[in-house]
């Protein structure tokens, strides 16, 4: 198994990059491909003192950013780190695909280069988010903000997929993020999605509500790109805001610092569970094959974790699995069937 590696994508590229990839090649023994500048990183791989060993370096020329076109990934874009990564992948040289640059780009050439799943309407977006009683999926985080039942369908599909064969849930519960619990509650989008996840082969459990999902509603919570994306800032800044509130808590006076040391594991525990780092990425679901969205400034530790996700999921079985459920649950002119 070869994971390609963009190794110029993201704020701390391409030291963390690097660093995070020797650290996944020596503990979990992954083979690496790592794009960009041969130059350069050549050099810095040097300048680091890092090992080389189950890395390789496939030259590439430039960087996609953010203000760039996501959709010249496909052309004038396609030597880039990103573009190059892609193409190892869409040969079959590697057989997923990490990076922590361009989300825009990311999700255009993981639908246009790679290629969907057959019967995929639209890949998505599913950030892995903590819960009380473990972890969460999040889909759609942002990849489609204009979005029809059946996506929404499918979207619960590659959730339940992904919950159960690389996140180790069984029979994952699937909930559709809803304005209240009633089954008549929402948009005509929600209504029209509830009655078709109701009818697939997954374990619904029906509307959640926004505040019942971190406290353990379901594993696998459902919704288009634009609700899910308000819906991970909203979290990750309340996030951050218990973090400073909590420090805050501890340092403002000799009694407070004295009561930290007896809560310090806990605080710790609870920091660590909601770290990002600790997952690694965001799965782009609906791709033919593996690819895993980094956040942005992810540092060596999430970079490894990125590839360790991405080792898994390859080798999961996941997206054969998707591609059956997804002909289980489409009739023969290609249309959901009820």
């Amino acid at each position: 198994m070869k994971i390609a590696v963009d190794g110029f994508g993201g704020d701390n590229a391409p030291d963390e990059i690097l660093k995070g990839c020797a650290a996944a090649a020596e503990e979990f023994g992954a083979e690496i491909v790592v794009t960009g500048d041969e130059k350069v990183l050549l050099s810095r791989f040097s300048g680091l003192g890092l090992s080389r060993g189950n890395i390789s370096i496939a030259d590439a020329d430039g960087v996609i950013g953010v203000e760039d076109n996501p959709l010249d990934i496909r052309t004038t874009k396609s030597k880039t780190s990103m573009g190059t990564a892609f193409g190892l992948v869409k040969s079959g040289e590697a057989d997923a695909f990490v990076s922590a640059g361009s989300t825009a780009a990311l999700m255009a050439g993981g639908s246009m280069v790679i290629g969907r799943i057959k019967g995929v309407k639209r890949p998505a977006l599913a950030p892995i988010m903590p819960s009380v009683v473990g972890r969460y999926l999040l889909i759609d985080g942002g990849a489609n903000t204009q979005c029809r039942p059946e996506m929404l369908l499918q979207f619960g599909i590659m959730g339940g997929v992904y919950a159960e064969k690389i996140m180790g849930i069984e029979n994952p519960r699937v909930g559709l993020l809803n304005i209240g619990t009633e089954e008549e509650k929402g948009r005509e989008l929600e209504c029209a999605a509830y009655a078709l996840l109701k009818a697939a082969p997954l374990n619904f459990i029906g509307n959640t509500e926004a505040r019942d999902v971190p406290v353990g509603g379901c594993d696998v919570i459902v919704t288009d790109g634009f609700t899910g994306n308000v819906y991970l800032k909203t979290v990750e800044g309340m996030g951050a805001f218990m973090k400073m509130s909590l420090k805050s808590l501890f340092t403002e006076s000799v009694a407070s610092k004295a009561g930290y040391l007896f809560v310090k594991g806990g605080v710790r525990n609870m920091t660590r569970k909601s770290d990002y780092r600790e997952v690694g990425g965001s799965p782009l679901l609906g791709t033919a094959k593996p690819v895993i969205k980094a956040h942005g400034s992810s540092d060596a530790k999430a970079v490894k974790n990125a590839i360790k996700q991405a080792m898994d999921f390859s080798g999961s079985g996941a997206t054969d699995e998707i591609a059956r459920k997804l002909r289980e649950t489409s009739a023969p002119n290609g249309e959901v069937s009820l």
